[in-house]
């Protein structure tokens, strides 16, 4: 492996989506993940579908869809941690592994004696991620979360979708369960501070996580328009709270998106649209007062965005370096022409199931290039290989 991490070793004791997530990060920057799953049932996102990965005889893997999103690079493990002998098999790997991500609840690892605290008697520099809903302690610390129950505790659907008063209105959750990737995306980052800490001083360290933290640490200037001002952050569809013109426009054949971000811009924007008396008007000339004017410019947008077609108004736009783009589906996504240009969707081939789409990483370094070897395993493939690489008794 050439990745920047390809001299470390992470045991995944993780299922569903962030410790996964995490894992994929570092299994992409070259690390050797050890997935370990149940015995003949595997990390519960196997079976979350439709859709299942068929194989190249059209017969269903048991592969799931989000299995397959989060799994990348890993060998999996079968390994019942509710045994006697599963729990020693897991200390033995602990022995060579330098990060351990778990997301079981609070207390489950320390009854089966694979917490933290007894496991550093066997690894003492070893670096301990525990994700949770709500953290190892507090009130709510025994109970269960999943991510569109913490997009509603943590605030995001109070500020995402369309205002009451309007076709539509009412909270809705992100298309994506955004508080399971951003809580992965933190423990990869939390780990690796902690590996670079401990080839400093020689100590680990123990990583306690929250669904709930992340969510609530992510509502970024949303959270700090309500500290400094005392005012609620409301849903308001489209629209941006503090920069405008931002929103979704109809033209006379589809959809823009408009993300004007400064003055400068909303004049270049103006001569595109050839609408040089919203230039001069002072209401809008700054971006304080379009934003305290914003229902009075959008609809001036409106009208004018709906007199051309999409492509007229992309070309007007881009040619004056003014953010805008088209709504896209995901496969006209996957298939934009800059997402192409960077090998974001790649296929990797499997020993069993053939070939295997995958979205890899955003990551791009120049000296330490990463490789996509290994699509997502199928159970237990690797249990054998690995506890015989480590010596371990099968």
């Amino acid at each position: 492996m050439s990745g920047p991490l390809s001299h470390v070793t992470v045991l995944d004791l993780s299922r569903i989506m962030a410790g996964p997530w995490a894992g994929q990060i570092l299994a992409d920057l070259g690390a050797d993940v050890i997935k370990v799953e149940r015995p003949g049932v595997g990390d519960d996102t196997r079976s979350w579908g439709p859709p299942f990965l068929e194989d190249s005889e059209g017969k269903q893997t048991g592969c799931s869809g989000y299995f397959l999103s989060v799994n990348r690079g890993k060998r999996s493990v079968e390994i019942d941690l509710a045994t006697a002998d599963g729990q020693e098999k897991v200390r033995e790997l602990v022995r060579s592994a330098d990060i351990v991500l778990e997301n079981f609840r609070s207390g489950t690892l320390t009854r089966y004696g694979l917490d933290y605290d007894q496991l550093i008697s066997v690894k003492p520099d070893l670096i301990f991620c525990s994700i949770t809903g709500f953290g190892q302690d507090g009130p709510k610390r025994d109970h269960a979360a999943y991510d569109f129950m913490i997009q509603a505790m943590g605030g995001l659907m109070s500020i995402t979708g369309n205002p009451d008063d309007t076709p539509g209105g009412g909270p809705q959750k992100v298309g994506i369960p955004i508080v399971d990737i951003m809580t992965g995306m933190y423990a990869a980052v939390g780990v690796l501070a902690a590996l670079a800490r401990r080839d400093r001083t020689g100590q680990g360290d123990y990583l306690d996580l929250a669904m709930l933290d992340v969510q609530v640490g992510v509502l970024a200037n949303q959270a700090m328009n309500h500290l400094i001002s005392g005012q609620t952050p409301e849903r308001r569809g489209n629209r941006h709270p503090n920069i405008q013109p931002q929103d979704v426009f109809p033209c006379s054949d589809g959809h823009l998106v408009l993300a004007v971000g400064n003055d400068g811009q909303f004049q270049r924007m103006c001569e595109a649209l050839e609408r040089s008396d919203l230039a001069t008007d002072q209401r809008f000339s700054a971006n304080a007062g379009r934003v305290e004017h914003v229902n009075e410019l959008l609809a001036e947008l409106r009208s004018t965005f709906a007199t051309e077609p999409l492509a007229h108004w992309l070309a007007e736009l881009e040619s004056r370096s003014v953010p805008c783009g088209p709504i896209n589906t995901v496969p006209m996504a996957l298939k934009d022409e800059q997402v192409t240009h960077r090998r974001m969707v790649r296929t990797l081939e499997h020993p069993s199931i053939g070939s295997v789409p995958q979205v890899v990483s955003p990551l791009r370094f120049r000296k330490a290039e990463l490789e996509f070897l290994d699509a997502p395993p199928l159970l237990g493939q690797h249990t054998n290989e690995v506890l015989d690489q480590k010596g371990i008794s099968r």
